[in-house]
């Protein structure tokens, strides 16, 4: 029987996790009476948590992908999401802090009529200045410059409608920006409280430099939202504002030449015109490259970021 729900679990060096937290997802699907699959993708782990995940995939409805090497959760993602044959997928960490019994409720407001419920720890666990606060600041650029508002992009308990994700491309560590990625493609987004517990077991795998390369991944996601279909208004709207600010400037050199007798060797102001005017150009043919480029990059055949290593459990 086909899947309702697929649960997708990216794991990196969770062993001492594992074996407590896959016994309460199962439980919290098993409760929904819900036909649903889990899957497991350990992501190039070397503490031995393939070793457990093989243990799980000899249950029914289970299974587990050993990635070749540590890709990243976004990867790990992608290859469970690729795999799986529920009709919802939802998504959750390994390390026990989400919690299963949530899965339910997330279930619920999905089925009220939207495509993507994402999880909100308004009482997150978590270390305030490492942690909190940095997650607080992105969620807070994200929001804004996507309009997709969520207080919490970065909780991986999420439940997507599975025909949308599977359309998403996932790349680099564009995961969190899930949500905003279906947003710009018509899905109905909303978001749920969610419980967070604190980690008992392990230790995280991130740290506070990530905020960066949330910032840099926040660009791309813009560009891919909103630009991706046509470059050109990006590069070419700012070789327009770039060569009228060069007018300008060459204006003002022209008005102290005859209003102030100011020669125009001795206005530096010329030169940044000359400098603009330049600058312009290039832009107005990267737009166009772009362009060409965006076009071969629809019509060209697309390769997951990924390899499967191993596999073992139910089909």
């Amino acid at each position: 029987m086909k899947p309702v729900i697929s649960a997708v679990i990216p794991v990196y060096n969770e062993s001492e996790s594992l074996p407590g937290f896959g016994a309460e997802l199962a439980a919290a699907l098993d409760s929904m009476k819900l036909p649903h699959e889990i899957i497991w993708v350990d992501d190039g782990s070397r503490d031995g948590s393939f070793d457990i995940l093989k243990g799980f995939s000899a249950k029914p409805g289970q299974k587990a992908l050993r990635l070749s090497k540590n890709y990243g959760q976004t990867a790990a993602l992608a290859a469970g999401i690729a795999e799986a044959r529920g009709e919802w997928i939802v998504t959750l960490d390994a390390d026990g802090q989400n919690d299963p019994e949530d899965i339910p409720r997330l279930f619920a407001a999905a089925a009220s009529g939207v495509d993507v419920v994402s999880g909100w720890r308004r009482s997150r666990q978590d270390a305030f200045f490492s942690r909190i606060l940095p997650s607080m600041t992105a969620n807070a650029i994200i929001s804004a410059v996507t309009g997709v508002k969520l207080h919490d992009f970065g909780c991986t308990l999420k439940i997507y409608r599975a025909e949308l994700i599977k359309s998403a491309d996932l790349y680099g560590e564009m995961h969190r920006f899930l949500p905003a990625i279906l947003g710009y493609a018509g899905a109905r987004v909303t978001e749920l409280e969610v419980h967070h517990r604190p980690r008992t077991k392990g230790r995280s795998k991130y740290g506070i430099a990530r905020t960066f390369k949330v910032v840099l991944d926040l660009l791309t996601v813009k560009f891919m939202g909103e630009f991706i279909t046509k470059p050109i208004y990006l590069f070419g709207g700012i070789s327009f504002a770039m060569l009228g600010a060069a007018a300008l400037m060459a204006a003002y050199t022209l008005y102290n030449k005859f209003a102030n007798g100011v020669f125009v060797k001795d206005q530096p102001l010329f030169l940044v015109a000359i400098f603009f005017a330049i600058v312009a150009v290039q832009f107005a043919f990267m737009g166009l490259m772009a362009e060409v480029l965006i076009r071969t990059y629809h019509s060209a055949n697309r390769r997951p970021p990924y390899s499967v290593a191993e596999r073992a459990g139910t089909d």
